[in-house]
């Protein structure tokens, strides 16, 4: 089980190290840390201030020998904004074609959320996004920029392909996931005003659907969904959606299940072979780099969801059973400076809670 490490920027390596350990542990514990096989890349903000470089010339072929991929966090005060965030993100999502971006949106327990009289039962779903079209392609451009007569483009591009990989994905993920409340599957696009490209969607979603019978289908338009999320999230089992919309729907979600400090995300191939990366959704704030005030449980939570697409699943579980014992009888806050404890002492409690 080979794994690389990309600690990223700012406070990324902190957190990464939390991981690591984690999965280290839970590795012995389930008795597989003699297949565990980790290398630390380099990648991100100083060595490009070094180099000119953020990803090597041969990076996807040196990733495509790994089985997955932990990352810290992107973003260097003294790089330029976009420079890392395509190469270390977009390029890795794209080159390694990982068109699924899987979002667990799940209430910890112990864990604040905005919603008033909301608890860990009633945030509990699953966002689809996906993660290698839309207006991510980078399709558009520029005419006379700069002056008065400046026009600027940027194109939506779906394909059937597309749309039917990660549909189809969203319909097995709905059918096994372990949800008592039902087997539930909406999908949220804008057909009555994005008539072509959400058109395809909504077609491919019901030509897909006559293949899950026992799934529940549901449609949204996105203002909807964003209304309803925070109405009623309980309302939600699974989401499958566009790259751009998922986006926006993700950060939402985020928010309600506590913060960026507890939130984790796969970007997944999930072909024979392929290599998924799982990350943390928080930044890489740069500002608390060496304070040990980052909360690493969402690089733990990413490490629970790597154990599962792994094939690890009763790692998984221990980890995410660890996870919700130390946010819900240990942590005072989830916030950055609140939490009582520092960023490596909060992974020693996790360490605690696996056995």
């Amino acid at each position: 089980m080979k794994i690389a490490i990309i600690g990223g920027d700012g406070t990324g390596p902190e957190v990464a190290a939390e991981g690591v350990k984690v999965l280290k542990s839970v590795a012995k514990i389930e008795g597989f840390a003699d297949q565990l096989e980790l290398t630390n890349l380099d990648w991100g903000g100083d060595r490009y201030l070094k180099t000119g470089e953020a990803l090597p010339a041969d990076g996807l072929d040196q990733l495509r020998k790994f089985d997955a991929i932990l990352l810290g966090a992107v973003g260097h005060p003294e790089v330029a904004p976009g420079i890392l965030e395509r190469k270390l993100l977009l390029d890795l999502r794209f080159g390694l074609d990982q068109y699924i971006n899987l979002r667990p949106v799940k209430l910890f327990p112990g864990v604040e959320t905005p919603l008033k009289d909301k608890g860990p039962d009633d945030i509990d779903f699953v966002v689809v996004r996906e993660n290698t079209e839309d207006l991510y392609c980078g399709a558009g451009g520029f005419m006379h920029k700069g002056t008065p007569r400046e026009v600027a483009t940027q194109t939506a591009i779906y394909t059937r392909k597309g749309c039917e990989r990660c549909i189809r994905y969203a319909f097995e993920y709905t059918r096994n996931r372990n949800n008592p409340k039902g087997k539930k599957l909406t999908l949220v696009a804008k057909t009555n005003v994005l008539t072509t490209g959400h058109d395809l969607w909504w077609r491919t979603f019901n030509e897909v659907a006559a293949d899950y019978p026992d799934v529940e289908t549901d449609y949204n338009h996105v203002d909807a969904c964003c209304m309803w999320i925070v109405k009623n999230p309980e309302f939600y089992d699974v989401i499958v959606t566009t790259n751009m919309f998922g986006d926006i729907i993700t950060d939402l979600s985020g928010i309600i299940q506590g913060g960026m400090g507890v939130a984790a995300g796969g970007n997944i191939n999930p072909e024979p072979g392929g290599v998924s990366m799982f990350e943390p959704m928080g930044g890489s704030a740069p500002k608390y780099t060496g304070t040990g005030k980052i909360n690493p449980i969402a690089t733990i939570n990413a490490v629970s969801m790597m154990l599962d697409q792994l094939g690890q699943a009763a790692a998984a579980e221990r980890v995410m059973s660890a996870i919700m014992h130390v946010t819900g009888t240990k942590m005072k806050s989830q916030s950055a400076g609140k939490m009582g404890y520092s960023t490596s002492e909060i992974g020693d409690l996790v360490l605690d809670a696996l056995a």
